[in-house]
């Protein structure tokens, strides 16, 4: 018999412990008394959500003798009590259960979380993901752990350029550009979402304590005021990585007292970012045995693979096209664009469904874009090169029309700025960034030694993959020989990851952490990837599709 004393932050209470309690983890023994502990890794000892102190007495290793805490600090769940005696344990606010995975709006959060908000003295936090088309921010409830508030916006910064090698280069040749760069994501775009927030919520701007920030590296480095031309050539060296503490003031936003904070969150390498490793967070994939993938197809393309104890990440030239830049009809997904495509070859029909119910569409977004590609292929209007085969073209009559940039085919007839089209040059743009999704999936697995059949679950991360039919990115090849059963949709995860540090600190210190362990891989270094890419230039239909 082991009396056991509780000091929580809810006061303090006793029990008894008895066989069968005495054989098992000590965080099941707590959950069976009402005290569950966040064991987000699932019990394997890969994570610091269950940390207790023990104050007297001491605890045994579930095989073997005492185990050794560090400043009387273990986990929970690879500890037993002893089997006589008293002990006496502190369960923090950090390791208590207080959230299960739960879906907001713009994300999933599918770790359960504590309640000991990295800024224990404010009543109100945000959190940002700063995309470099779009930046979203959350208002949080830090006593609740809630969201009360959001808001999104474009990055104003995209009239300087729609990608971050486009916004380095304008660094590298303009002495003025980063701090015009810099105002146009604080003064234009953060500062006016939380000033939405916050009236969503009735709330003034300044009892808002402090902001969690994710993003990729560039947009950091941006936010900061910090040059980043360095990552612009090789061997692309990013100024910094590491969490960095800001005050609000030296930004030139304006909120909270002289004692709020902006906390960017830290990132594993120069294109591979802090976004992404809030998703390794959010997602819970840094506590995956694997295999498993977190694929970001946004305004750039990342990827992240992990198996056991390797964890890798790259960067793809994906490019904006997934977006709609640089095709001639595309735009983003917003109301009036076209999500759905269902074509018919002979005779040629297009139906086209569009975002919130436009009669006259704006254009065509990414998800509209994946289902031409496969529809395409599948009714005999595609060849495996992307262009218009001989036998459509001779029975499509007017519906594709050549001019100086080749020829192209007509989707839908009343566009809001006339006839909707898609070109073959449209086509190859975005055969290369599927080619380049694709071949980094497979460098990645390569390098863990596995392949898709084995993969036991992709995280499908960015606006891009909520309205997006899997079958066909599956069929086009976009997501090269998966099935869509192991592939889930997450949204905005590095959001959500932002959401979770702003809430339970202890998780700022795990993504550190997996930020460290990542191996950053340049697919251009990389033996066959060149031969990889030009595979998947080619469209050709999956033996399902």
């Amino acid at each position: 018999m082991t009396r056991v004393r509780l000091e929580t932050p809810d006061g303090e209470r006793e029990f008894t412990a008895a066989p069968p309690d005495l054989a098992s983890p000590l965080s099941e023994v707590l959950a069976r008394r009402g005290q569950p502990l966040n064991t987000r890794c699932g019990g394997r000892g890969l994570c610091s959500g269950c940390e207790v102190r023990v104050r007297t007495g001491d605890v045994r290793a579930l095989r073997g003798g005492p185990t050794a805490a560090v400043d009387g600090v273990t986990r929970a769940c690879q500890v037993r009590l002893p089997d006589a005696g008293e002990v006496v344990l502190e369960l923090p606010a950090r390791s208590l259960l207080r959230h299960e995975p739960a879906v907001v709006s713009e994300f999933q959060v599918r770790i359960p979380w504590a309640r000991d908000p990295l800024l224990p003295s404010a009543r109100y936090g945000a959190a940002v993901d700063i995309g470099t088309t779009t930046v979203a921010l959350v208002l949080c409830d830090l006593r609740e752990g809630n969201v009360v508030a959001e808001a999104s916006a474009f990055n104003a910064q995209i009239r300087h350029g729609e990608d971050v090698l486009t916004r380095i280069q304008l660094c590298s040749t303009d002495r003025g550009a980063v701090a015009r760069l810099q105002r146009a994501v604080v003064a234009e775009t953060i500062q006016p979402l939380l000033e939405s927030a916050c009236t969503q919520a009735g709330i003034a701007r300044r009892e808002v304590g402090g902001m969690t920030v994710a993003a990729n590296t560039t947009m950091l480095h941006l936010l900061a005021g910090v040059d980043p031309t360095p990552m612009g050539t090789h061997p692309f060296t990013p100024v910094f990585l590491e969490h960095r503490v800001l005050a609000p003031a030296g930004l030139g936003l304006a909120f909270g007292g002289e004692d709020a904070e902006i906390h960017l969150l830290p990132g594993p390498a120069a294109y591979v970012g802090a976004d992404l490793a809030a998703g390794m967070v959010a997602t819970g994939l840094g506590y995956d045995e694997g295999p498993v993938l977190l694929v970001d197809v946004g305004t750039n393309g990342e990827i992240i693979a992990k198996v056991g104890e390797r964890l890798v990440g790259c960067a793809t030239a994906a490019g904006p096209a997934f977006e709609g830049a640089g095709l001639s009809c595309g735009v983003r997904g917003v109301r009036g664009a076209i999500e759905r495509v269902r074509l018919q070859g002979d005779p040629y029909r297009a139906e086209c469904e569009v975002i919130g119910g436009e009669g006259r569409p704006i254009g065509l977004c990414g998800s509209a874009y994946v289902d031409f590609l496969w529809e395409g292929r599948r009714a005999g209007i595609l060849g495996p090169n992307g262009r218009f085969t001989t036998e459509f073209v001779a029975r499509a009559g007017g519906a594709v029309v050549a001019d100086e940039w080749g020829r192209k085919l007509q989707l839908h007839p009343l566009g809001a700025s006339g006839p909707v089209w898609v070109s073959e040059v449209d086509v190859a743009r975005l055969l290369q960034a599927k080619a380049a999704i694709a071949a980094g999936i497979s460098t990645l697995l390569g390098l863990i030694g596995t392949e898709p059949a084995r993969v036991r679950r992709v995280y499908l991360a960015g606006g891009f993959g909520l309205h997006l039919s899997l079958e066909h990115a599956i069929g086009c090849g976009l997501l090269p020989g998966f099935v869509p059963e192991q592939i889930e949709v997450v949204g905005n995860t590095s959001l959500g990851g932002a959401f979770l540090v702003l809430n339970d600190r202890s998780l700022l210190r795990e993504m550190a952490a997996l930020c460290r362990r990542m191996e950053a891989v340049e697919l251009n270094l990389q033996p066959g990837f060149e031969d990889t890419y030009i595979d998947h230039l080619s469209l050709s239909l999956t033996p399902d599709g």
